[in-house]
């Protein structure tokens, strides 16, 4: 009996047939794609205004022109490298990546991340996007905020009910557009004057405060990768795949950062509640462009979105859920919409709070599941663990570093107006590393506790088979 479950039902390359079946391998029959593809998939996503946004904070927080800049670099590259790791996993093993991190943290033990990945994608960045795709499609025809909130989001859920193959090409068609308008105004802007602040060389907390939520951002794809390349052929350029993936998450959010940064420094002011930042981001730009980029905002988030509820509810699934529907995903897809919407239409209120709070919340997790997942890799060096992903076995190893790190981390290190922690209470000036020890912290002790964990598992595994 084999230890892979995959996948029944046929789907190939169908554009508008509604993928099949939930978390299970894709047989090989059924594999196609090229790793180019992977860039479209995570350059139109992030080519929206949330990314122009994430840029603005590293201003409101302080910094000068060059610290944000480079605070965005380091922020963005972090979380391209762990995606150019996780996302050599699809060809390899053929499921979703929160279905491999089962590796390091058991079937049972892996519940924990999977619940936060389907409730930070499914329903956290949903709201998010949503919001500002809502705002540009209100600013655009004068409609109510609900009203465009209730037409942004249907369009999202829809494409992300139908699936993989409609996901791809969405990406793929809307990147140009989204390239030239974000294109043009990003030269627009940066003719304004007052681009750059004035300059000042030390690095004080707001830096890693910023880096922090830069990194929130970027690394909250990282749970996913592998949710798209896993249709590609077992025989595919892993490393070309990861390549793709990783500058598509490097270069455009990046790109969108840096002309945040320069459109406030130029003028465009802070927001408080009941405010709309697309609106004021669009009053830089001549008329007819506002409108294109309007209608970009709208795109933008849309295809960020998709991939958020697509990936929500593979998450979801990936806690075990069993249930008889030959559609499973498509309907979980639904059910996370509804809740993003609902989520979405509450934030509104005050988008500039919750999005800073949201992103630095995401850092705090990722973290530390990054830190196990990495461990666990360094400590296989390359093996495969596809008999691992779908047995009935446990690895306390990984759910145990993951909660600690979590709690040390946010404990002592967290820095937002959620909750201040007890470190940076008396040292202020630290700003918010909570993303970087939860990393170490988790790494450390995964790597220390493995030896035991895999004396278990080899154990348990030996007893399995006396029964068969």
């Amino acid at each position: 009996m084999s230890d892979i479950e995959f996948r029944e039902g046929e789907y190939g390359e169908k554009l508008l047939a509604v993928e099949p079946g939930g978390v299970e391998a894709i047989p090989e029959a059924d594999r196609h794609g090229k790793p180019w593809n992977l860039f479209a998939v995570w350059t139109s996503p992030n080519l929206e205004f949330a990314t122009i946004y994430v840029g603005a904070l590293g201003v409101f927080f302080g910094l000068s022109f060059t610290q944000a800049v480079l605070g965005a670099i380091l922020g963005n590259a972090l979380g391209a490298l762990g995606s150019y790791f996780l996302t050599q996993d699809g060809p390899k093993y053929g499921v979703p990546q929160m279905v491999v991190s089962r590796s390091a943290f058991g079937k049972v033990g892996n519940i924990l991340p999977s619940i936060a990945n389907a409730g930070a994608a499914g329903i956290g960045w949903f709201a998010v996007n949503s919001v500002s795709g809502a705002f540009a499609l209100a600013t655009l025809t004068h409609w109510s905020n609900l009203v465009c909130l209730s037409i942004v989001a249907i369009v999202q859920v829809a494409i992300a009910f139908i699936g993989h193959n409609l996901v791809q090409t969405v990406e793929k068609y809307l990147m140009p557009y989204l390239i030239v308008v974000f294109g043009i105004s990003a030269i627009i802007v940066f003719t304004k004057p007052s681009v750059a602040s004035p300059e000042s060389w030390h690095l004080p907390g707001a830096f890693f405060l910023y880096v922090g939520a830069v990194y929130g951002y970027s690394a909250g794809w990282n749970p996913f990768s592998s949710d798209y390349s896993r249709y590609m052929p077992s025989n595919t350029d892993t490393k070309a795949a990861g390549r793709f993936a990783a500058l598509g998450l490097l270069v455009a959010p990046s790109i969108l950062e840096i002309v945040g940064i320069a459109a406030v420094n130029a003028g465009m002011h802070s927001y408080g509640a009941n405010s709309n930042p697309v609106g004021d981001f669009t009053n830089f730009l001549p008329g007819w462009l506002g409108k294109l980029v309007l209608l970009g905002i709208v795109i933008g988030s849309i295809c960020a979105n998709v991939l958020n509820v697509y990936s929500g509810s593979m998450s979801f699934l990936a806690m075990g859920i069993k249930l008889k529907s030959h559609h499973l995903r498509a309907v979980t897809a639904v059910v996370f919409g509804i809740g993003g919407f609902a989520l979405a239409h509450w934030a509104m209120g005050n988008p500039a709070n919750n999005l800073e709070n949201f992103l630095l919340v995401m850092s705090y997790w990722i973290g530390p599941w990054l830190g196990v997942v990495a461990a666990d890799k360094l400590i296989r060096r390359g093996r495969s663990v596809k008999h691992l992903l779908f047995v009935s076995r446990e690895n306390f190893a990984g759910p145990l570093a993951f909660v600690v790190s979590v709690a040390v981390s946010m404990y002592y290190f967290s820095n937002q107006t959620w909750y201040t922690g007890a470190y940076v209470k008396t040292h202020p000036h630290i700003g918010d590393i909570g993303f970087a020890v939860g990393f170490v912290v988790a790494f450390v002790i995964y790597y220390l506790l493995f030896p035991v964990g895999a004396r278990h598992e080899r154990a348990s595994q030996a007893a399995v088979e006396a029964q068969q």
